[in-house]
């Protein structure tokens, strides 16, 4: 390497440090931004229940054969000719993980957006651990912070971001067990094949997923023209299109190909799939992915 080319280890040191600044800087506000969205859509949220032995009561309904007679509740029963059972709620916390791509292509803003990828994702990162807490469910993180059942998840999992470093490119999935949930938040652009290994590995092993795919408006709708130049954000190579637009047409079919398998493979999973574009509202992806954990259908797509 010619000494001009040469990178010193200090130097180094200093552009594996820089990303982790930038998002050190950046973490008050977006835990901020991630409570006020959380504040905006509480309402909705609540924790997942169910009947059982807990202290508060749920419902009335009608006696059905085989229940306890000493569950019947006989002044409701008093006012009718039916005989009702007086249910009470058994409320269980759920371990929901959490997962936002540290990929360098989430880095990439257009001008069209007023965000990063990487922003929006770590908003709705923090805003779900906010929401979830709130609702009493347990949070995690694989390889950043173990189930928390706690109140203030959006800054206990920013300060366990902080202090990580150095995030892993995928999730571990080692600490999750059956019956988990998982949210995945990504741009989702790597290869269908790769794609596909990784989905599978974690179908297989029977965690349910919601996957929230972050996109720039520019990634979506392709709108250059004249001459371009396009630079992969991982590898660093470097495309020159004298006419952009001569790309549009096929880019925007490969593009939309991609969202269709990915939309395919949750359905056929009984996951969410949900697109959060940086240049709307976050809440949106918040409330549609309420709608998909409040029942266990195999529905799969939703756009916000």
């Amino acid at each position: 390497m010619t000494a001009t080319g040469a990178i010193t280890r200090s130097e180094q040191a200093v552009d594996l440090l820089a990303p982790s600044r930038r998002q050190a800087a950046l973490m008050p506000d977006l835990i901020t931004q991630a409570r006020h969205i959380a504040g905006s859509v509480i309402n909705g949220w609540h924790g997942r229940r169910k009947r059982g032995t807990g202290d508060n009561f749920w419902q009335f309904r009608p006696y059905a054969q085989g229940d306890m007679l000493s569950r019947i509740d006989w002044r409701r029963s008093a006012r009718d000719d039916h005989t009702y059972m007086r249910d009470r709620e058994w409320e269980t916390a759920h371990t929901i993980w959490l997962w936002c791509d540290p990929s360098p292509s989430m880095l990439y803003q257009s001008r069209f957006s007023p965000v990063s990828k990487q922003h929006r994702a770590l908003v709705l990162t923090l805003a779900l651990a906010e929401l979830f807490s709130r609702s009493g469910e347990r949070i995690a993180y694989p390889d950043v912070l173990p189930p928390l059942l706690a109140r203030n998840g959006a800054e206990r999992l920013a300060t366990a971001l902080l202090q990580t470093g150095t995030l892993a490119a995928q999730p571990d999935l080692q600490p999750l067990q059956r019956f988990n949930e998982l949210v995945l938040i990504s741009d989702f652009l790597q290869p269908a094949d790769i794609l596909s290994a990784k989905l599978d590995q974690i179908a297989r092993r029977g965690i349910r997923a919601h996957l929230i795919a972050v996109a720039d408006p520019a990634e979506a709708d392709f709108p250059f023209s004249g001459r371009t130049e396009f630079r992969d954000p991982v590898s660093g190579q470097i495309l020159v299109a004298g006419r952009a637009q001569n790309y549009a047409e096929d880019y925007r079919r490969l593009y939309q190909a991609q969202r269709d398998f990915l939309r395919e493979t949750c359905t056929r999973f009984g996951w969410s799939f949900i697109t959060s574009t940086t240049d709307k509202p976050a809440a949106q992806a918040l409330t549609t992915l309420h709608g998909f954990l409040g029942h266990h259908s195999s529905t799969g797509g939703g756009a916000a």
